[in-house]
């Protein structure tokens, strides 16, 4: 031990204490040392911030896809309804945006027309990734003026649903 201190020419004491504080830091760069302390250890505003950014994200998620929700529940609900035939008349790709105006998807909507004493109509959605556009426009065109079984609400006849089941 104390031929290695001779070769390092330096002299320790036993007594001296590791001072970790952020005080004895010293960098040779032009770093602050209390950005530096805020970069490895991250502030406490962040961890306020985490459950903004995760509601954010998640409302985020909620309105981009609450039609299809809503449309998967009421097919689970309506598979139990009475069924009767309908005519897809009008067939639609139109281009999803996202917040930063880009394109994000194609949005195919099949609107369907059935008579249940009164002619009555109903949508049906599907979307396509970005690079599906003429996927879509084929898989819309394939269902124009054909006929689909679809399920009418007996308490209401005016709700009605196109199951993906019965596509």
């Amino acid at each position: 031990m104390i031929r290695a201190r001779a070769i390092l020419g330096t002299n320790f004491s036993a007594s001296r204490k590791c001072d970790n504080s952020l005080n004895s830091f010293k960098s040779p760069s032009p770093v602050n040392p209390e950005l530096a302390s805020i970069i490895l250890r991250g502030s406490p505003y962040d961890w306020y911030a985490l459950p903004f950014v995760l509601a954010g994200g998640i409302a985020a998620g909620v309105s981009f896809y609450w039609r299809f929700f809503i449309q998967w529940l009421r097919g689970k609900r309506g598979g139990k309804w009475p069924t009767t035939s309908a005519v897809v008349d009008i067939v639609s790709v139109s281009e999803e945006y996202g917040s930063g105006g880009e394109t994000i998807g194609y949005l195919c909507t099949l609107t369907y027309f059935y008579r249940n004493p009164e002619l009555q109509s109903g949508e049906y959605c599907r979307s396509f990734p970005t690079d599906d556009k003429a996927d879509a426009e084929a898989w819309a065109a394939s269902y124009k003026g054909t006929s689909v079984p679809i399920h009418v609400d007996p308490r209401d006849p005016t709700r009605s649903i196109l199951r993906k089941e019965d596509l």
